[in-house]
């Protein structure tokens, strides 16, 4: 895996918890499962960059943000 994609995936897991979003809630607000959050946030799977936009609009950030 990319640096870049690692660093993007510690990024959500990181600002998630830093806004005490549980998974499931971010699950409801993207329309991603639950699941499938856990395995990004775990870094078992690579999102597509709809889903990390997802992910980033209701965490209210960029993707450069992300990247930070």
């Amino acid at each position: 895996m990319e640096e870049a994609t690692k660093k993007i995936l510690e990024n959500i897991r990181r600002k998630r918890r830093e806004n005490s979003i549980t998974l499931l809630d971010l699950a409801l607000d993207t329309g991603i499962s639950h699941s499938h959050l856990y395995y990004i946030e775990s870094q078992r799977v690579v999102p597509s960059i709809d889903v990390v936009v997802k992910i980033a609009r209701a965490l209210n950030l960029s993707l450069k943000d992300l990247l930070a």
